[in-house]
């Protein structure tokens, strides 16, 4: 269960937006700063107002849990499991070691919100299944988090999918904790709340299981302009 708060008042928006433009212009320091800041509000925030304010690079941030998960070099593990041959457990120096695949692409939200041209890099999800060995009865992969709130699904066939990685970088910088990092997924070509955060687990299922945001109504396939009834083409 999320943890409600007060709604956020004038003054806390006011300096938001202020800091939004600071960010802007002074760089990537202040916009960590905004981004780490925007969303501890946001996840005491029941008014969901802070969803609005955009944080640097003009991304949007809305609460999931009730605090910002944190995991560290030492601490952070990453565990594939389920209908595998050989289930593994991996640190980030392991998937750092790992072929790199860069990615940029439209960051699109369903709500309407888009950060044109973002980088993302880290392992193709298609390579940690094939060192797992996926078996023959497999339909679908389930992604679980270290919040303990989120998770997600995809098919097999679009888990292998060349655009779908297990990202440790976002615009060239180590994925923050406020983004969902040290690890999360990115599901290029669906809306970005299939791009889970703070990714933990992921385990090979036998079929779809509907993820956080499905249970409120969400899309399960999230394909950009083809679901919830939106059109999202470039204008």
């Amino acid at each position: 269960m999320e943890e409600k708060g007060a709604p956020v008042g004038r003054r806390v928006m006011l300096g938001m937006i202020g800091l939004g433009a600071a960010g802007v212009a002074f760089g990537s320091k202040v916009q960590g700063g905004l981004d780490s800041a925007l969303s501890a509000i946001s996840s005491k925030d029941p008014t969901g107002v802070t969803g609005l304010l955009p944080g640097g690079g003009g991304f949007r941030f809305y609460s999931v849990a009730s605090s910002i998960p944190h995991r560290s070099e030492t601490d952070y593990r990453l565990t594939v499991t389920g209908l595998v041959d050989k289930a593994a457990t991996y640190r980030l120096s392991d998937l750092r070691a790992m072929p790199q695949t860069r990615l940029v692409r439209d960051v699109q939200c369903v709500t309407g919100w888009r950060v044109d041209n973002t980088p993302f890099e880290g392992v193709k999800l298609s390579h940690l299944l094939d060192l797992a060995g996926v078996r023959d009865e497999t339909a679908a992969v389930r992604f679980t988090c270290f919040d303990g709130a989120y998770s997600e699904s995809l098919t097999l066939k679009q888990a292998r999918r060349d655009d779908v990685i297990v990202a440790l970088k976002m615009q060239g910088q180590a994925v923050t904790n406020a983004h969902g990092g040290p690890v999360r997924l990115y599901v290029a070509p669906m809306y970005f709340y299939k791009s889970a955060k703070w990714l933990s687990g992921i385990e090979v299922t036998k079929g779809v299981e509907p993820g956080y945001w499905e249970h409120y109504g969400y899309d399960v396939d999230a394909w950009v302009g083809r679901s919830n009834g939106r059109s999202d083409d470039s204008t």
